[in-house]
């Protein structure tokens, strides 16, 4: 409904150190990490190297009730996964995690990312004799392991044999028999951290909000590169594609991440307010009040009015009980859906000069509708504040940034986008402002969908569905 990037998945994997109801674990853990994804979800739990698991479409308390959990059973090692799709199609097959059974075990296997071979990978992986079952890239990850595991000692080797094949952006958690593996590509694109908790057990997560959730200590981000094994209640290192300092997708901490999480050494909340902070050094102007757009510009809103002096309130009430399966709105009805689900207050903005900050414009679907909601509830000026630069390139990472053509800043000016949208003004961050406002952050940043530059040389196209499509030229 609105017009918003989505991030592909969240990953969370735990190793206890006796026999305990990791599903549940597990389904606190995923409940924390919905907001990476939407579309479908799933659970695997391994006992005694008997892997059960339940995956389906449909958000964490959806698809996992109490009667589906009990099924579950209890175990020592869980794997667990909430998924947006980046690649492939929206469908029950393409849920995760994977579960794999093979000569040398079982495997689960939960990814967050995108590669960017992954279809010269499967294309050369059938030619090899692969079957393959779901359209996404993440089977081509599990093959890729367990090519190898048929000729390596242990299923670390074999990640770490694969990882020199498969490129692009993945954290994995890989579940065996016996391990729970932790793994990060080499740039780190995407987070991943570990945590333990005060009966030992070793957890990974894509946030550090999914520890929280369960009463699980932070204890230290995986580094790009490493691959982290757990097994007896101990923790191994492997350093082999570790040495790039990192590029995390910068967007992480402009919108992605949970506000309550730490990532790499950043606080989300805190990166958030200080591009508001730096938004109102860079854009400034006269106004009585800023109001964020919820729930994504509010902690930027406050940076901007505490930076500029100019007070911040409430400006919008969001409908919180209209869901993901709310009835979509054709073209002609979205205004109306628009109205459903944000209501402007009108104590706040009547007979104001206002403020308006969110994290981005993307498709300027939206934000025109915002705008004239405030205008309806009498606000004099509105003055539109963005807490990232204009988005003008595609995302090959994990991010649903597809075509060029979709995004305005690539066929507007600002003049122009600011026009179309019904403000008086229109400010972005700059580039080098949203690579400042991770304090403290251990890595670099990935800023491609701003700058068209990536750390990685991208490929020449990008399609969510390119997978269905290839298959589909196949048998015609």
């Amino acid at each position: 409904m609105f017009d918003k990037l989505h991030e592909e998945c969240g990953v969370f994997g735990i190793y206890e150190p006796s026999l305990a109801n990791v599903a549940k674990s597990t389904y606190f853990a995923l409940y924390a990490l919905q907001h990476r994804g939407q579309e479908s979800c799933g659970i695997a739990v391994n006992n005694d190297g008997i892997i059960n698991y339940h995956r389906d479409l449909g958000l964490v308390p959806e698809v996992f009730t109490e009667n589906v959990l009990n099924k579950l059973g209890q175990g020592n090692m869980a794997v667990g996964h909430v998924r947006y799709s980046t690649t492939g199609a929206c469908a029950r097959n393409n849920a995760q995690p994977l579960v794999i059974r093979h000569v040398k075990g079982p495997m689960a296997l939960a990814h967050n990312g995108n590669l960017i071979n992954a279809l010269e990978l499967r294309e050369e992986f059938e030619l090899e004799g692969a079957i393959f079952h779901s359209s996404n890239d993440t089977e081509v990850i599990a093959y890729a392991i367990t090519k190898n595991r048929i000729s390596t000692p242990s299923i670390e080797t074999a990640v770490e044999q694969a990882m020199y094949k498969i490129k692009g952006a993945y954290s994995l958690v890989i579940m065996s028999a016996k391990k729970m593996i932790g793994a990060r590509d080499p740039h780190g694109f995407r987070p991943l951290c570990i945590g333990k908790c005060e009966n030992g057990a070793i957890v990974f997560a894509s946030e550090s909000c999914a520890l929280d959730s369960i009463g699980a200590e932070f204890v230290r981000d995986v580094l790009p590169g490493e691959i982290v094994v757990v097994e007896n209640n101990e923790m191994k290192s492997i350093k082999t594609h570790c040495g790039c300092k990192g590029n995390l997708c910068v967007f992480e901490f402009v919108y992605f991440a949970r506000p309550d999480s730490i990532i790499d050494g950043a606080s989300v909340q805190r990166a958030r307010h200080r591009a508001g902070a730096y938004l109102s050094l860079e854009h400034p102007v006269q106004a009585d009040v800023v109001i964020g757009c919820p729930d994504s510009g509010l902690e930027a809103a406050m940076g901007y009015a505490h930076q500029s002096g100019i007070p911040y309130a409430v400006g919008f009430i969001k409908n919180r009980y209209v869901a993901r399966t709310f009835i979509k709105p054709n073209q002609n009805e979205r205004e109306d859906a628009v109205k459903i689900k944000l209501n402007a207050v009108k104590n706040t903005v009547a007979g104001k000069r206002v403020i308006l900050v969110d994290d981005s414009i993307v498709r300027g679907t939206t934000m025109g509708k915002i705008v004239k909601l405030l205008r309806d509830a009498g606000a004099k000026e509105v003055h539109i504040r963005i807490s990232s630069p204009p988005f003008i390139s595609e995302c090959f990472f994990g991010t649903d940034v597809d075509s060029k053509e979709n995004l305005i800043a690539c066929r507007m000016t600002n003049e122009e986008i600011c026009k179309y949208i019904g403000a008086d003004s229109l400010g972005y961050l700059s580039i080098s402002s949203v690579n400042q406002i991770a304090e403290g952050a251990h890595c670099g940043f990935c800023d491609g969908c701003f700058t068209g530059k990536y750390p990685i040389e991208p490929p020449k196209t990008v399609c969510k569905d390119r997978f269905e499509k290839k298959l589909s030229e196949k048998n015609q």
